[in-house]
């Protein structure tokens, strides 16, 4: 095929596709059921894991509930049971590898194969970067990006077998724009970003379309992991109203959730305009948080 031809084919494709979207704004969305599917989800003990199994739950779904805690999983394993959900809990440490292939080859073998796969695990130290610790560094990519690599691994193969199934990753907004005092937090959420696009890209090449996936990028989430968060522009978000988006997003196989959505606005903004225009916007913006600075102590 010669380049005109080509160049003649993707002029048609954006049209066709700019004309689609403009027609799915007054088309209802179709929404897929996953009633009696069984989902797992990393970091189940609390914030937006526990209220994502909880929505699950009311979905009538079958539940696998991972957490480091014993008692948080517990207790979001008890409510989900609440609401008529089966439900099985694991005590997993996501920071290692070992422990995640281990939790992943029982629940193969005494539940079942994993169609929904929610990697949501994931930890934050807001600090400069000297003052950040390098085992709270190496700690942070163990669990915000690493695991994400391991569970897939552990169950995509079923789901490849029978092309069906779906993953998520919880990123942030983190993934898509820096913020000072995060330095290496932004780093494993950009590759959790980055770890989605590539798997989805991957699985489009492979002609495995039964297998969808979505990435959650939420701004700050009024879980407590961020001390003392705020914005003139925009609010701190609450959990439910991200997790309602989150399965808005999942039902309706959507790759990229922005919580707010205005953030698509913001990264286009990001590629378009001046380094100098950018800076006064971040300044209008001004996010800020609690963090530590200053070189910090290694004992």
């Amino acid at each position: 095929m010669n380049l005109f031809v080509e160049t003649f084919l993707f002029l048609a494709t954006l049209v066709y596709s700019y004309l689609e979207a403009f027609v799915k704004l007054f088309v209802p969305v179709r929404r897929k059921s996953v009633s009696g599917e069984l989902v797992l989800i990393t970091g189940a003990g609390h914030g937006v894991g526990r209220a994502t199994a909880l929505e699950f739950a009311k979905r009538q779904s079958r539940l696998v509930l991972w957490d480091i805690s014993k008692h948080g999983v517990e207790e979001t394993a008890a409510e989900c049971k609440g609401l008529g959900a089966t439900v099985e809990t694991f005590v997993v440490d996501c920071s290692k590898r070992e422990e995640i292939y281990s939790a992943a080859e029982k629940v193969k073998k005494e539940i079942g194969d994993v169609t929904i796969l929610v990697n949501n695990a994931g930890v934050i130290t807001a600090a400069d970067l000297l003052s950040t610790q390098d085992h709270q560094i190496e700690r942070m990519f163990e669990v915000n990006i690493l695991a994400h690599m391991w569970t897939t691994r552990a169950f995509l193969p079923a789901m490849m077998n029978n092309n069906y199934g779906h993953i998520v990753t919880v990123a942030s907004a983190a993934g898509h724009f820096v913020t000072s005092f995060m330095v290496a937090y932004c780093s494993s959420k950009f590759a959790a970003v980055g770890f989605h696009k590539a798997l989805t890209e991957e699985l489009s090449t492979l002609g495995k379309d039964g297998i969808k996936t979505t990435c959650l990028c939420p701004v700050f989430i009024n879980t407590g992991f961020v001390k003392n968060p705020s914005t003139r522009l925009g609010k701190i978000l609450e959990v439910e109203e991200v997790v309602e988006a989150l399965m808005e997003g999942i039902v309706t196989n959507q790759k990229m959730v922005f919580v707010p959505s205005n953030q698509s606005v913001a990264l286009l903004l990001e590629r378009v305009l001046p380094e100098r225009a950018l800076n006064v916007l971040k300044k209008m913006t001004d996010v800020k948080f609690d963090a530590i600075i200053g070189q910090g102590s290694t004992q």
